[in-house]
């Protein structure tokens, strides 16, 4: 098992993300959500198992100091294993290393146990931004990152 990076139009990432967006579709009563694409300005990092992408994540910047946690998904074969504690971590990393002094994030309020994960990951709530100040379902979160020596 390994955490590597790989580009958007990764085939696998492709497949991921719309696992994803058909599994908040069934979760969310089929709520208008985002679309199911990828973004070239997200720089996403994969768990690979046994030569295939079980997992994925992605940072993108929101302005010098910040970057928003995106498109974090693990198959549900694989969840309860430690894959989303790693990849989170693997995020943090990259997201200190592109000089982010703190990670945001948005899940949906039906997701309870996305909140779990995150709040018990270190992510404290904050009030709704960006492109989700209209969504009544949107719940925001953040995370200081360690400052660098």
């Amino acid at each position: 098992m390994l955490i590597e990076p790989r580009p958007a139009a990764d085939p696998e990432i492709t497949a991921l993300v719309m696992a994803q967006q058909r599994e908040l579709r069934e979760a969310d009563g089929g709520l208008d959500g985002q679309v199911t694409v990828t973004h070239d300005d997200i720089r996403y990092l994969v768990f690979v198992d046994a030569g295939r992408a079980v997992a994925c994540g992605g940072i993108q910047g929101l302005d010098p100091c910040t970057g928003e946690l995106k498109r974090m998904y693990v198959r549900p074969a694989y969840r309860g294993r430690g894959i989303g504690r790693q990849l989170l971590a693997a995020l943090e990393g990259l997201a200190f290393q592109q000089g982010y002094a703190e990670i945001r994030l948005e899940t949906g309020s039906y997701l309870p146990a996305a909140i779990g994960f995150y709040t018990s990951c270190g992510y404290a709530p904050i009030p709704v931004f960006g492109e989700y100040v209209a969504n009544p379902y949107s719940r925001c979160f953040a995370k200081r990152l360690p400052v660098a020596a």
